[in-house]
């Protein structure tokens, strides 16, 4: 038998229809972070992407961002920096709003998070409408970091945020569209 590390992360994602409200399929990666085996199935994945990749850093937005961030961090040997949401983050910090489907938030990183000219991957779990990796992404480059890449382990695309984010000029990786 045949063994397929992205088959067997993708049949671990599960979908719940109408959560958090009607009409919406929330596709939940609890269980893939769950199963040890799928769990470093899905880290081995992105660290074959970009164990040959030239990067300084790797950034997790807030909160699944920092689960996988970190472990891909750790697994690249390189530093972690946390994006985080508005008024979590105890030193000095620059923030970036964004709109969220009804209103506006913000996320924030700590003003020496990274120094100017670093190479940064980008990770958080899910690209639905793109505001958070873009409001990410600006931080960074406000720090002066060349943010390498976007990447999630979910795309939504028919939100948009990919394409919202490749237009930006960021390119975007996703193991799954759905």
């Amino acid at each position: 038998m045949h063994y397929d590390p992205v088959d067997f992360v993708r049949s671990s994602i599960r979908s719940i229809p109408d959560w958090p409200k009607p009409g919406v399929m929330f596709r939940d990666i609890t269980p893939v972070l769950q199963d040890p085996r799928c769990f470093r199935a899905l880290i081995d994945i992105f660290v074959y992407r970009y164990m040959r990749t030239r990067l300084d850093l790797v950034a997790g937005v807030d909160a699944r961002g920092f689960i996988l961030g970190s472990v891909i961090a750790y697994e690249l040997n390189l530093g972690f920096v946390p994006i985080r949401k508005k008024g979590k983050l105890p030193y000095q910090t620059v923030g970036e709003d964004y709109d969220l489907e009804y209103g506006q938030a913000s996320v924030e990183i700590h003003t020496d998070a990274v120094k100017p000219g670093q190479r940064v991957l980008l990770v958080d779990d899910l690209i639905a409408t793109g505001g958070t990796l873009l409001a990410a992404s600006r931080l960074l480059h406000r720090l002066g970091a060349n943010v390498v890449e976007a990447t999630a382990i979910i795309d939504l695309p028919e939100l948009g945020g990919s394409k919202l984010v490749r237009d930006s000029g960021l390119p975007v990786f996703s193991l799954f569209e759905f």
